[in-house]
């Protein structure tokens, strides 16, 4: 039989990237083509769907295991009945023994297991190519779901993130796909493991997009839509249709409640921010403490955490029916307040102990705490006009986590789909998006973000040892062109941009002060329309574009310089904001040479 030839025309070929045989066009149209990347989206979120039914099994099993119950923070202070004759101290142990199993997974398979997930999938995003362990899924399956079923006090949404973005990670490096397209299936798996485990397909959406991607476009919302779509398919065939939590309806019955609200998002910022510096602070006490071998601090720290359980059994676990009775009123002002400082030290403990689990759920109960004290309060200081004290709880839960993780379109959509009560979305919003101008105010950092620059990492700047963005824009800068004055023709700014080989000019006025920038694309466009209605100077098209100063970290610039109309920005002078200079993708790539 004579030997098969090699194809090139559609026939079968080995396929080393997938394992297998696959047909050379289809492979490549799999890696290039829009459809292609819609059917890695379709399956990523079948992933993550099927993956979020695991781990919810998985918690359940294991705080059935260690508890005897589905859910101990349902019944706090009960007996295990597994071992009745501890009676409710048997939470001294079950951390110690949680912590006996998960500490040396982690240790030994996946260090990036350990803690709360969503900041090590934005690094992988942001600065790694979306390049993650396909071992991290499992791990942090079987991690997160010890930590929260043997008492840890995190929540599920980091660890699911996680989970599901592996998996997109996986699948785009298995196909062999562009570095952009790999980041995006990462982010089409954090979208579907929110969008299965928690049945908020928009959520999913947005969480992706304002958290991983940190960006918008038609490409990543079409993909990252199908993903959340088909695991919540996934996701409600497993658990149902239902809102995640069981709140009473609730509604605005007076205008003087906005006011109310709004001081309600001033202050959940404040706390939120709070709880995350407290989380660091705690983390930081326990790496302070700890001498012994990594895989054995989690077991060492549950001693710890199992204490706190004991004088606090609300705290064991995510807790989200201590937050449901919260949120009808069931808790009396001091033990709301108790509940809060509780959640914040359980959380903090577990984390620092070198637990798995996100901060999520966390800052949700911390803020129906908050909402509901806020809301007996003012309920007493004004009877007639206060409202619901759940009305203030669902408020309050979404007021901190915008003011923990800054993502304010993610905490509306995702406490409305929580919750099923769009009655509450018009002061929900009012205060989230105060929450997040206050927290903007109180730190530059995130939850999320600040976890990473403790280590010295700063998203927005270049990755450690990187050749190019170090170095100051001033360094790499190229001449300026000549800039266009205001008063110039559209027809003679047109011939200019044409010979000018930038795309773009700067426009400045007639005292020489900069204006902002055309673009050839501009001109072009004005040009085409009707004469009556189009501008007759390049000073009536000029937009400024993010400013770019000789001082600035070439990391920082290529930001603005990515998402800018030509080929170029204008350089400006620190001091006087004087053109000085223009920075093009030609002189940031000559920079490698002169790079230390």
């Amino acid at each position: 039989m004579s030997a098969i030839p090699a194809a090139t025309d559609g026939k079968r070929v080995a396929d080393t990237a997938t394992g297998g045989f696959m047909p050379k066009p289809a492979l490549s149209a799999v890696r290039t083509a829009p459809w292609g990347l819609m059917g890695l989206a379709v399956v990523v979120g079948a992933g993550a769907g099927a993956g979020s039914i695991v781990f919810r099994w998985c918690i359940k099993s294991f705080t059935h295991l260690f508890s005897g119950h589905a859910d101990y923070a349902a019944s706090p202070g009960a007996g295990n009945p597994h071992a009745s004759w501890l009676g409710p101290y048997f939470v001294l142990l079950a951390p110690v023994i949680g912590g006996l199993l998960y500490g040396p997974l982690v240790n030994r398979f996946a260090k990036e297991a350990r803690g709360h997930g969503v900041p090590e999938v934005m690094l992988a995003v942001a600065q790694r190519g979306g390049r993650i362990s396909p071992k991290v899924a499992v791990v942090k399956t079987l991690a997160s779901a010890l930590t929260i079923g043997s008492g840890g006090s995190v929540g599920r949404e980091g660890p699911i993130v996680q989970i599901g973005s592996a998996l997109g990670s996986t699948l785009g490096r298995v196909t062999k796909v562009s570095e952009s397209r790999v980041k995006l299936l990462v982010a089409c798996g954090a979208a579907g493991g929110i969008a299965a485990t928690f049945n908020a397909p928009l959520a999913g959406v947005f969480f992706a997009m304002e958290l991983i991607l940190g960006t918008f476009s038609a490409e990543a919302f079409g993909a990252t839509v199908l993903a959340s779509v088909t695991a919540s398919v996934i996701g409600r065939a497993a658990f149902g249709d239902t809102a995640f939590l069981n709140l009473p309806d609730f509604h605005v019955a007076h205008l003087a409640q906005y006011g109310l609200f709004a001081l309600l998002g001033v202050v959940a910022a404040a706390v939120g921010m709070g709880f995350a510096r407290f989380l660091y602070l705690i983390e930081d006490a326990c790496d302070w403490l700890w001498r012994g071998p990594e895989w054995l601090r989690p077991a060492v720290g549950g001693l710890a955490l199992g204490l706190v359980l004991l004088a606090l059994p609300e705290m064991y676990g995510v807790g989200y029916p201590v937050l449901e009775k919260a949120a009808e009123g069931g808790y009396a002002v001091g033990f709301l307040l108790l509940l809060l400082a509780g959640k914040m030290l359980a959380t903090s403990l577990t984390i620092g102990i070198g637990g798995s689990g996100g901060v999520f759920a966390p800052s949700l109960f911390i803020g129906a705490m908050l909402g509901s004290a806020y809301g007996t309060g003012v309920q007493h200081l004004l009877p007639g006009s206060a409202g619901a004290v759940g009305a203030y709880a669902l408020v309050g839960m979404g007021a901190v986590f915008a003011g923990a993780a800054r993502a304010p379109i993610t905490a509306v959509v995702i406490l409305f789909e929580l919750t099923g009560e769009y009655s509450i979305i018009l002061p929900l919003m009012l205060a989230i998006v105060l929450a997040t101008a206050t927290s903007r105010l109180l730190s530059r950092d995130t939850i999320y973000t600040l976890k990473l620059r403790r280590r010295g990492i700063d998203l927005d700047g270049p990755a450690p040892g990187a050749r190019i963005g170090a170095q100051h824009v001033g360094a790499v800068m190229e001449a300026l062109p000549s800039p266009l004055p205001a008063t110039t023709a559209l027809t003679d700014a047109a011939d200019l941009l044409g010979l000018s080989g930038h795309g773009a000019l700067p426009v400045v006025d007639d005292a020489g002060k900069y204006l902002g920038v055309v673009t050839a694309q501009a001109v072009a466009e004005a040009l085409a329309e009707q004469p009556d209605v189009t501008p007759s100077t390049v000073g009536q098209l000029a937009e400024p574009p993010a400013p770019v100063t000789t001082d600035q970290p070439l990391a920082q610039a290529l930001h603005a310089l990515l998402s800018a109309a030509g080929t170029g920005l204008p350089v400006l002078d620190t001091n006087q904001g004087k053109l000085v200079g223009w920075l093009s993708h030609q002189s940031a790539l000559r920079s490698v040479h002169t790079a230390p």
